[in-house]
């Protein structure tokens, strides 16, 4: 039995694809089984990411939390580039809708050198871009007229939104002028791969009090955690190559993002993660818990959920 802990009222969520689902038939009924899985196993939250040519977060977001009541949603995250935020705000109206109020919708500047080949579309000054994409969003959630011009943004929708509901934004933001930004018109921020020393020195300073800081950390239970922090410093290297993490993760003082991974037994994995509420954070998700295999997902699972009860 995993140890307990109290950690109130602190949450543990869970991000998904969590790394063992390339196998699945049917992606979207895998992540749906998952989800199930973790509310069965006592989570708070369960959050889905966005790749291009990957399920769509939002919607796969609305049918788990559809499929799963009493369980918070939302999306971890899906890039504010190229994506319209009239578009972004009807999908996440809807999700908020079927989901009876348990949808957030996490946002992000995506990262230019690897979105912008993609899309072919030209990559605005992103912090303009948010700014002025967090203020028509905020708009449409409030039941305001959208009547935009912007330099990034234009809006001018028809009418008010029929579906209605004031979705809670989060923002992967870890830069100062983001968080700023994010501090005026989100409801709170998501970093990954902001350790426990970043999270308290380089953004908690730029969030006014109040705001939520969900802190999206690897973790993985397992008996040989040399095998699987091999396969972490293999996955995860993607992100050394961007700059907004290199700069994160120099604030924590290491130098590859598999460093951040919390890799181990029952007690290292939640002292681990103690860490992060002790920075600051008001929820955990975890993430790469399947890096290796489902069971060692399963069995993660079980552990932090732990956490607050």
């Amino acid at each position: 039995m995993a140890p307990k802990v109290n950690l109130e009222p602190m949450t543990i969520g869970v991000t998904l694809p969590s790394g063992d689902t390339a196998s699945a038939p049917n992606l979207v009924d895998e992540l749906l089984k998952q989800a199930r899985q973790a509310a069965g196993a006592g989570l708070k939250s369960v959050w889905f990411s966005q790749l291009p040519l990957s399920q769509d977060a939002i919607t796969v977001a609305a049918l788990a939390g559809r499929e799963n009541p009493g369980i918070e949603v939302g999306t971890s995250v899906v890039p504010i580039y190229p994506r319209h935020p009239l578009v972004v705000a009807n999908a996440a109206q809807t999700a908020h809708a079927a989901t009876h109020g348990r949808f957030t919708l996490g946002v992000g500047l995506g990262s230019k050198g690897f979105l912008g080949p993609v899309y072919g579309v030209e990559y605005p000054p992103p912090i303009k871009h948010l700014r002025e994409y967090l203020t028509v969003l905020r708009k449409v959630f409030a039941g305001e007229t959208v009547d935009f011009d912007g330099e990034t943004v234009q809006a001018h929708a028809p009418g008010l939104s029929t579906v209605g509901g004031d979705v809670p934004i989060i923002v992967a933001a870890m830069g100062p002028q983001a968080l700023r930004v994010t501090g005026e018109l989100a409801d709170g921020t998501l970093p990954f791969l902001a350790g426990p020393r970043a999270l308290a020195e380089q953004i908690m300073p730029h969030l006014p009090s109040g705001k939520r800081i969900l802190a999206a950390v690897p973790a993985i239970v397992t008996d040989d955690p040399d095998a699987v922090r091999a396969l972490a410093v293999e996955q995860m290297g993607f992100y050394a190559q961007i700059p907004s993490y290199q700069r994160i993760l120099a604030a924590e003082g290491v130098d590859h993002p598999a460093d951040l991974a919390i890799i181990g037994d029952e007690k290292t994995v939640l002292a681990g993660l103690q860490r992060y509420y002790d920075a600051g954070a008001t929820d955990v998700l975890v993430s790469q818990t399947g890096i290796r295999s489902s069971e060692e997902r399963r069995r993660t699972w079980e552990v932090i959920s732990s956490i607050g009860s």
